[in-house]
């Protein structure tokens, strides 16, 4: 497996995304420039979180239109994985990669470490972890309130596409588990197609106990199971 991590202005977690990959899973990694125009032969591309050219207009706004996007947009055409954590999430919505919308959090920034459960297993993102399985890892954004039409969101369920959700200590979606006010508690979700994963916590960051958590290791082994099905 060959991953290619996309590194637009103001990112910062495209060196945590490498450790994960590279140093923690022994496989391949390139960096792709936002102005690039070629994926190297990556067979994954992860837009990872930051705050691309400075969170301007709004999140992942300005990002959709680097020109690497509309090779990353026909990758995901292809069938390619592409895995959106944080700010690449709000990119992948910017660039309708995935649907919905990323609005600012109903209580300011957020920057702490959550629980969520897995609630599908058929997506790359989570391909290695059992269904029902409560992931603890951190949160750092102000702009990861998941929203769209009550309509939109019942065919999203009833589609199986999302994949997390926030919990509490006893694996429930309340109200006080949700951090930002996102509908439904959802953490994260996936395109029809369920090769396009989007999630606001940041797995790269609980890949070693000495984090806190290694609870994000299931997710990136779930690219390498998925990648070898």
């Amino acid at each position: 497996m060959k991953v290619g991590i996309v590194q637009f202005p103001g990112s910062n977690c495209d060196e945590d995304a490498w450790f994960a990959v590279v140093d923690q899973l022994h496989e391949q990694a390139v960096m792709l420039w936002h102005k690039d125009h070629d994926l190297q032969g990556a067979d994954v591309i992860v837009l990872p979180g930051g705050f691309s050219h400075g969170d301007y207009l709004r999140a992942g706004a300005i990002a959709r239109f680097s020109p690497i996007m509309q090779q990353v947009a026909a990758h995901a055409e292809r069938g390619g994985v592409v895995i959106g954590i944080c700010n690449g999430f709000q990119i992948a919505c910017e660039a309708q990669l995935l649907p919905g919308a990323l609005l600012r959090n109903n209580v300011g920034y957020r920057s702490l470490s959550v629980t969520i459960r897995v609630e599908r297993t058929d997506s790359p993102m989570t391909a290695a972890a059992p269904i029902g399985a409560c992931l603890t890892m951190p949160i750092a954004h102000g702009e990861g309130r998941f929203t769209m039409s009550e309509a939109e969101l019942d065919r999203l369920e009833g589609d199986g596409q999302v994949l997390f959700r926030y919990v509490n200590a006893d694996g429930q979606p309340t109200p006080d588990a949700n951090p930002n006010g996102s509908m439904r508690n959802i953490a994260g979700i996936c395109n029809a197609g369920r090769n396009v994963v989007g999630l606001m916590p940041h797995p790269e960051r609980a890949m070693e106990p000495l984090l806190g958590s290694s609870d994000g290791r299931v997710l990136f082994e779930s690219l390498l199971v998925a990648a070898n099905a």
